[in-house]
């Protein structure tokens, strides 16, 4: 009785083995799918590229704005997402705001330029 029980019961589990299988590649072409989908609306470039983009063009943006001695750059941050550069922080001058933008946009890669710097008051000041 025992022996054909165990074909039955081998079969089953192989049944089973093989569905999983089956389905489980279905999945991942699903994903790769979708993934490829991702990357050729993002212009052929993986997350990884596309933030290293990002941080490459907050560098470049960064070392204009240092060239400008009379621009305190540590008081200002910089936010780079493909090409459209956010400015916060804090000027000495109202002047500097325009100076700061115009700076920006002349960088190569900048396609936009948001600035929501102010003007810093002196501590005590009005």
């Amino acid at each position: 009785m025992t022996t054909k029980r165990i074909p039955r019961i081998a079969g089953a589990v192989l049944f089973a083995l093989a569905s999983v299988h089956v389905w489980a590649q279905a999945g991942a072409s699903d994903a790769s799918a979708a993934s490829n989908a991702t990357t050729a609306a993002a212009g052929g470039m993986t997350g990884k590229d596309t933030r290293a983009a990002n941080r490459a063009l907050r560098r470049k943006v960064y070392a204009a704005i240092v060239e400008h001695k009379e621009i305190n750059a540590g008081d200002i941050s910089v936010v780079a997402k493909g090409g459209a550069v956010t400015l916060n922080g804090t000027v000495v001058d109202a002047s500097q705001i325009d100076k700061v933008a115009g700076i920006v946009q002349g960088v190569p890669g900048v396609r936009s330029v948001t600035s929501k710097l102010t003007v810093k008051k002196p501590f005590g000041g009005q």
